[in-house]
């Protein structure tokens, strides 16, 4: 019998064999610590932990059950990608810029919001649930961030800055971005199709003006394969012919690739015009799509099935009923109430994913094998466990 591995496992050992040269940028090698001593992250509700809930007060359970046990301002049961990635180099959880109490900026900023886009809305957060907070916001908002870490440096209280970096981390940093999602959902294959050149564009040009305050090594993730979240495939009519033999949406899942052949490319042309910076291209795409399509594979038991919602059945996804919510429906108080073993699915609540989904998808990127051009993440930092 043939011995099946993850794709991620096999990828990674062919990467072994290839050695890459660091990009002299780093310098030496330290054993002891990591060459990256903040990350600056922008996104959506995918990286967001806590932004959005700091502005807009709100959330309750059953989000943050698995790891923090009471919400944080996560869409998930636990911990993102984010927040593995961080602890991965040996730095605390990012504060949210949004967030006035407890926030500790030293290592880093997290500009993501649930529901943001990369482009700017043209409706409000009240009519369509768009956050207001576009990449171009988040850009804006990462500015003054540096504007207050120069201005309070040079001032003669330096009380104000006991919570702040000093202004050369700017140079000594990761960005991150998790973003597009929302762009992409929100507007249908046709209208996500439309708007796709502007969106990679958008992020292009943010990654060119970070590159002009100092960033030099910026991890992009792409889109997830959202073809497979319980929440499109729960609206689908029966006997439709748009689903694949792993019970995803083709035209959704094939419309995601163009985009991310476009990022990529886009991503590709902007790292040419960047002398001195590591441009890396991060293809989570085909490790979740992998964990939805073999879900046990990765100690899984559910791919397409959300945790937390209502209605049960394949998808257990209510678009009347979120994760969470209690209403009255049809004369009866209903709850979307969560699983008891959300370590078991790939997805949350029908749009985001779980912790354990989280984990297994950090650990693909650690590895190093889903970067392009390669970066070797394990060599510029001595990488902690993640847990």
């Amino acid at each position: 019998m043939k011995l099946w591995l993850p794709k991620f496992l096999i990828r990674f050992r062919q990467f072994l064999v290839v050695w890459v040269v660091i990009p002299a940028m780093f310098g030496c090698l330290s054993h002891s610590k990591c060459d990256f001593e903040a990350i600056f992250n922008f996104g959506d509700s995918n990286s967001d932990t806590g932004g959005f809930w700091a502005a807009f007060p709100a959330q309750a359970g059953p989000f943050g059950m698995t790891y923090f046990k009471r919400p944080v301002g996560r869409a998930t049961d636990g911990r993102l990608i984010i927040d593995f990635l961080a602890q991965a180099l040996g730095l605390p959880f990012l504060s949210p810029y949004l967030q006035s109490i407890g926030s500790d900026y030293r290592h880093g900023v997290n500009y993501a919001t649930l529901a943001s886009t990369v482009l700017l809305p043209n409706t409000s957060l009240f009519v369509t649930g768009i956050s207001p907070f576009s990449l171009a916001i988040q850009l804006n908002q990462m500015k003054e961030f540096k504007n207050k870490v120069d201005e309070l440096h040079h001032s003669s209280d330096g009380t104000e800055s006991t919570k702040l970096p000093s202004p050369d981390i700017f140079g000594k940093s990761l960005y991150t971005f998790y973003i597009g999602q929302n762009d992409f959902t929100s507007n249908g294959i046709v209208g996500a199709k439309q708007s796709a050149p502007q969106v990679v564009s958008q992020i292009a040009s943010t990654i060119k003006e970070l590159y002009g305050l100092g960033g030099r090594a910026f991890l992009v993730l792409n889109h997830a394969p959202v073809g497979c979240y319980p929440s499109l495939l729960a609206n689908l009519p029966n006997n439709t012919s748009d689903i694949d033999a792993f019970g995803c949406m083709i035209s959704y899942n094939n419309a995601v690739v163009d985009y991310n052949n476009m990022l990529k490319e886009t991503l590709r042309q902007t790292r040419e015009a960047l002398s001195n910076a590591s441009l890396i291209y991060v293809d989570t795409h085909s490790v979740l799509l992998d964990l939805f399509r073999h879900p046990t594979s990765y100690g899984l038991r559910y791919g397409t099935k959300a945790c937390c919602g209502h209605g049960g059945g394949a998808y257990n996804f209510d678009s009347k009923l979120y994760c969470g919510q209690t209403k009255v429906i049809n004369g009866s108080t209903v709850t979307a109430t969560a699983c008891n073993d959300p370590i078991n699915y790939v997805s949350w609540d029908g749009v985001h994913t779980t912790e354990s989904a989280n984990k297994i998808l950090t650990q693909a990127i650690l590895n190093g094998s889903y970067f392009d051009p390669p970066f070797p993440l394990h060599q510029l930092c001595n990488l902690h466990p993640i847990g």
